[in-house]
């Protein structure tokens, strides 16, 4: 329940109890998701070294595999590219594999346009209940605690947005976007929905996203029959044809003058949007709130591998709950 409309009554609301039912195999896959068991394939060694190319220009040494194993792993563990090199060669060494390690010049050149290899979809034929939000990274400058044991003025900080799209049924990262902090969430929205590999029956999204372009938007990328959950501003009114023609945004309006804002969230499954804040949660908790790389596109390839490792973390096991106060 949102805090800002109950903040004076907030104390005589109890909070809601909710029971693991498959607490043996969730425990199991967050062990899991901690396991060092490392491996090479001879598949994976056959394409370490790049592919030669037939057009002019140098000779890449490793293929872009190599590179996104290197960075994969540095993102995990959360290390520069220098300490990622030295990991990496700890591990051929430890395997006894004889291939070459990608320094970090390498890894921070390559890592600028690399192209991923996104996952598919286990079930591609199943709709999408996609809810969408962003949340920002922070690159450089001070931090809050230095600001406010010395008082002083923000001098120099930057950061980037991050977008993501996640999918209520799987719990998968279906879509994900890397902007400047200017970049407003409608407008990056397009971008996350042309990455959507599949049919969307519902839509949940926050109030920065209300308003005709996002409806018409979806409308034209999925169909008119799509369930838009999206819930107006305190100052929104009803459209000029509200009485013979109601749209969606209108309905949605009357409902939350007739029973209550908080009735309705409860009524139209709005609260689920609450997942996606968890999501942004485990971001910053397992990923982290900055991001390393200094160039932009390097930046984005940095949060293409955050996404990949959070679904692959999520593939291992997901918590079912039950409510029980």
């Amino acid at each position: 329940m949102p805090h800002k409309f109950n903040a004076s009554r907030r104390a005589k609301i109890p909070k809601q109890k909710h029971r693991v039912t498959n607490w043996a195999e969730y425990n199991e896959g967050l062990r899991q998701r901690g396991d060092l068991t490392i491996w090479i394939s001879d598949e994976a060694l056959g394409l370490w070294s790049a592919a030669r190319r037939t057009t002019r220009g140098g000779q890449p040494r490793y293929s872009d595999l190599a590179i996104e194993l290197c960075l994969t792993l540095g993102v995990v563990f959360k290390q520069p590219l220098r300490q990622t090199q030295g990991f990496m060669r700890s591990i051929a060494a430890l395997l006894g594999v004889e291939i070459a390690v990608p320094d970090f010049s390498t890894l921070s050149r390559r890592g600028n346009s690399l192209q991923l290899q996104a996952r598919p979809r286990a079930d591609r034929q199943s709709a999408i209940h996609l809810v969408v939000d962003s949340t920002g990274l922070k690159i450089f400058g001070e931090g809050e605690w230095l600001e406010e044991k010395h008082k002083t003025k923000r001098k120099r900080r930057s950061w980037r947005k991050l977008h993501l799209g996640l999918d209520l049924v799987s719990g998968e990262i279906v879509s994900s976007d890397l902007t400047t902090d200017d970049v407003g969430d409608p407008t990056a929205l397009p971008g996350l929905l042309d990455q959507v590999g599949g049919p969307v029956a519902l839509f949940l999204a926050d109030g920065a996203y209300d308003g005709e372009p996002t409806s018409d938007l979806l409308a034209a990328r999925f169909g008119s029959m799509i369930e838009v959950t999206i819930p107006p501003p305190k100052t929104a009114i009803l459209s000029a044809n509200a009485g013979q023609d109601p749209t969606a945004r209108d309905c949605r309006i009357a409902d939350i003058s007739a029973h209550g804002r908080v009735a309705w969230q409860k009524a139209s499954g709005y609260n689920q949007r609450s997942r996606v804040e968890t999501l942004m949660g485990r971001w910053k908790g397992i990923i982290g709130p900055k991001l390393k790389a200094r160039a932009f596109e390097t930046q984005k390839t940095e949060a293409q591998i955050g996404v990949l490792i959070l679904n692959r973390m999520t593939e291992f096991c997901r918590p079912s709950f039950e409510r029980v106060a």
